[in-house]
C-alpha cells in the first residue's frame, strides 16, 4: 500500500532586497511524494528547485507553508532525508572512508559501527578498494560516487539530488544513473523514494516515475506529467521520445507574465542570461539545411548538446526580441531571424538594434537617459538602484548586464566597465 512519505502544503518563500523589500521566490508549492516513488523536479534557472529542496531537506525554512515527513512537521534536518549535492561536496583533507562516515558520526554512531556501515556503502557504490584514497586522488565520477555513498550510509527513507549528475561527463553520468537505477530495482538500498532536482529532461524521463514543472517569479507548480514506463527505460523507443516532447512542450509554454508577440517587455522583466554570439549560433543553426528554419526542440538539444538551463534563455531570449517563436515543442525562426542570419554583420546589429529598442523597455530607457544627460553619460548604478525596486541586488546586476551587452553589441551606447560608465556609441551623434 502506498503511504505518503512527503507532504508540501502552501510553501512559500522569499529573500530580502537591498531596500528592505521581499522577493517572492516560490509561491504556494504543493507536493505530495508516496513511497515507491522517484519525482524530479524540472524548472528553468529562477525557479526555485535547489530552495525547494533545501526547504524539504530542512537546511532552509519557508516563510510559511509546512513541510510535512511522515507527518510529522519538518523544523531542521531530519534523520531520514540525505542529499546528494551538485558539487562533490568533500573534504579534502579526510578519505574516502572517513568522508563516508561523517554523517553516522553526527548520529552519534559508535566508531566500530560507522566503519563497518562505510565500508559496506563503499561497496555498494563501486569504490572498493579506495577507501583510503584521498578526494583529490579520483576522478569526478569517482568523487560523486563519495558523495552517493555519504548520503546512502545513512540509510535515508528518501534521497534528494540536486542536480547531482549536471558536473559530470555524458559517459560517466550515464554510467552512475543506471547504477543507481539498478541499487533501486534491486532493493539494494533502503530508500524508499528519490526527489531529484534535474536540468535534463531526457534524464529526468529517463529515472522517474512523475515529473512535476515549476513556473518561475515566483517559483509554483505548473504540471506535473506521469511517466508510465517500467525500468530500464530506452531512450529509443516512440513513447520515450514522445514523453520527452510532451516535457518540452509544456515547459515552452508560455508563462503568465511573459511577453505576447505584440509587447514590449517592461523594466520589471527578468531578461534570460543569453550571450550574443550564442544566439547567433543558434539562429544560425536552424537556418541551416539540417533544419530548414524549424527543429524539433529535443533534437536541438541533443544536437547542439544543449540542456534546459543552457537552452531555455537562448529560446526565451530570441522571443522577446522576434526572432524566433516555440510552438508545441518546436522552435521556428520567424521573418526577422531569417533576415538576421542572411544579413552581413552591419545589417545583423542593425536589425538587432531595431529589435531590442522595440522590445526591451531596459535597453530602451538606458538609451532614452543618455541622450537627455548632459554629456551623454549615465552610471550603471542609476539603473541599478531603479531595477532593485523588483529584483535582489545581485539579480539587479545579471539583468543590467545583460542589456549592456545587447545594447553594445546594437551600438545603441558603450561601456566603460572599470568607471560603471554608459555612454554614447558615437559622443555628439544622437539617432
Amino acid at each position: 500500500m502506498e503511504t505518503n512519505l512527503l507532504v508540501l502544503k502552501n510553501i512559500c518563500k522569499s529573500f530580502k532586497k537591498s531596500g528592505g523589500e521581499e522577493h517572492l521566490v516560490l509561491d504556494k508549492v504543493n507536493l505530495t511524494m508516496k513511497e515507491g516513488e522517484i519525482v524530479a523536479l524540472l524548472g528553468r534557472s529562477g525557479s526555485g528547485k535547489s530552495t525547494l529542496l533545501r526547504i524539504i531537506s530542512g537546511l532552509a525554512q519557508p516563510v510559511s507553508g509546512e513541510v510535512l515527513y511522515k507527518g510529522e512537521i519538518v523544523t531542521g534536518a531530519v534523520k531520514g532525508l540525505a542529499m546528494v549535492f551538485q558539487t562533490f561536496a568533500l573534504f579534502p583533507w579526510f578519505t574516502v572512508l572517513e568522508n563516508v562516515e561523517l554523517g553516522l558520526k553526527a548520529l552519534g554512531i559508535p566508531q566500530a559501527e560507522r566503519g563497518r556501515r562505510a565500508l559496506a556503502a563503499i561497496d555498494l557504490i563501486g569504490l572498493d578498494g579506495f577507501e583510503s584514497a584521498y578526494p583529490k586522488e579520483l576522478s569526478g565520477g569517482m568523487r560523486q560516487r563519495v558523495g552517493f555513498a555519504r548520503a546512502l550510509v545513512v540509510e535515508p527513507t528518501i534521497l534528494l539530488m540536486d542536480e547531482a549528475f549536471s558536473a559530470l561527463d555524458v559517459l560517466t553520468a550515464e554510467t552512475l544513473r543506471t547504477d543507481l537505477i539498478e541499487l533501486w530495482l534491486e532493493r539494494r538500498i533502503p530508500t524508499k523514494a528519490i526527489l531529484l532536482v534535474s536540468h535534463n529532461i531526457e534524464e529526468a524521463v529517463l529515472l522517474a516515475n512523475r515529473i512535476v514543472i515549476l513556473g518561475t517569479n515566483p517559483g509554483t507548480i505548473l504540471s506535473e506529467i506521469q511517466i508510465p514506463l517500467a525500468h530500464p527505460r530506452d531512450r529509443e523507443s516512440p513513447i520515450f521520445r514522445k514523453l520527452v516532447d510532451d516535457v518540452y512542450e509544456l515547459m515552452t509554454k508560455r508563462p503568465r507574465n511573459a511577453a505576447s508577440k505584440s509587447e514590449t517587455v517592461p523594466l520589471s522583466y527578468r531578461l534570460p542570461e543569453a550571450p550574443i554570439n550564442q544566439l547567433a549560433g543558434l539562429m544560425e543553426a536552424l537556418a541551416g539545411e539540417l533544419y530548414n528554419g524549424r527543429a524539433d526542440l529535443p533534437e536541438l538539444a541533443d544536437q547542439m548538446g544543449f540542456g534546459i538551463e543552457e537552452l531555455f534563455p537562448l529560446l526565451e531570449a530570441l522571443e522577446i526580441l522576434s526572432l524566433a517563436r516555440t510552438e508545441e515543442g518546436d522552435v521556428e525562426l520567424t521573418r526577422f531571424g531569417k533576415n538576421y542570419v542572411d544579413a552581413d554583420l552591419l545589417q545583423r546589429k542593425i536589425i538587432f538594434a531595431e529589435l531590442v529598442i522595440q522590445r526591451v523597455a531596459l535597453v530602451a530607457h538606458i538609451r532614452h537617459v543618455i541622450d537627455d544627460r548632459p554629456g551623454n553619460r549615465a552610471p550603471e548604478e542609476r539603473f541599478l538602484r531603479e531595477l532593485e525596486d523588483f529584483f535582489s541586488e545581485e539579480e539587479a546586476e545579471r539583468v543590467l548586464l545583460v542589456a549592456i551587452e545587447w545594447g553594445r553589441y546594437a551600438e545603441l551606447f558603450a561601456y566603460k566597465e572599470d568607471a560603471g560608465i554608459l555612454s554614447l556609441e558615437n559622443p555628439g551623434k544622437k539617432d
